[in-house]
């Protein structure tokens, strides 16, 4: 625990007092990890935490509405996102050595500690967030995302936007269709296909 960290929160007047309760709110700078790989809270902006502390006989119950601000990008069309996070923790802060964890069970989860009077926030406050996470963030739900053949976005595009895509498969045979007058025409294989004279064809 870093004691200058301003998630610390000294909690002194609570330890060992069950039924002792403190409010407090707190505006911190958030860390550079509060994101996942599109949408995150920007490094720097305020956090805000409205913070509940219940002295209980196992430690000190912390709960807390968290709020900070969001940005990052939609998946579909790749505009710009700014949200809000608001979520709500709930972390107990034990006494060292007052709850035992079994060794053999690999499931368990970390217990929080309360250590020289203080808890650390950031690690509650960083699950929190994170896990509320969108991980395909939408500018709207009926975005229509980019145009697989140009990169346009189809949200601000005309109605009637759209390409003449031919199959690979005939291409061939459409240029040679499309072929000029007088020009001979080529077959799908790329071989011109024969011409008859008028004594082949008197034959």
């Amino acid at each position: 625990m870093n004691p200058r960290s301003p998630f610390v929160v000294g909690v002194h007047e609570l330890v060992r007092r069950p039924g002792a309760m403190h409010t407090t709110r707190l505006a911190i700078p958030a860390p550079g990890d509060l994101r996942n790989e599109v949408i995150g809270v920007p490094t720097g902006a305020e956090v805000e935490i409205d913070l509940r502390l219940e002295s209980v006989v196992e430690g000190v119950l912390a709960s807390a509405r968290v709020l900070a601000p969001l940005a990052g990008e939609c998946v579909r069309c790749l505009t710009a996102i700014a949200d809000e996070a608001d979520v709500e923790l709930t972390e107990l802060f034990a006494y060292p050595g007052a709850i035992e964890i079994d060794p053999e069970d690999t499931e368990a989860e970390e217990i929080a500690e309360i250590l020289d009077d203080a808890i650390d926030l950031e690690q509650a406050v960083r699950d929190a967030i994170v896990l509320d996470l969108p991980f395909q963030p939408h500018c709207r739900p009926d975005c229509l995302g980019l145009c697989p053949e140009c990169g346009v976005d189809l949200n601000t595009a005309d109605p009637d936007h759209g390409h003449d895509v031919v199959d690979a498969r005939w291409a061939a045979l459409v240029e040679a269709f499309n072929q000029p007058d007088g020009e001979p025409d080529e077959t799908p294989g790329g071989t011109a296909a024969p011409t008859t004279t008028g004594e082949e064809s008197d034959r």
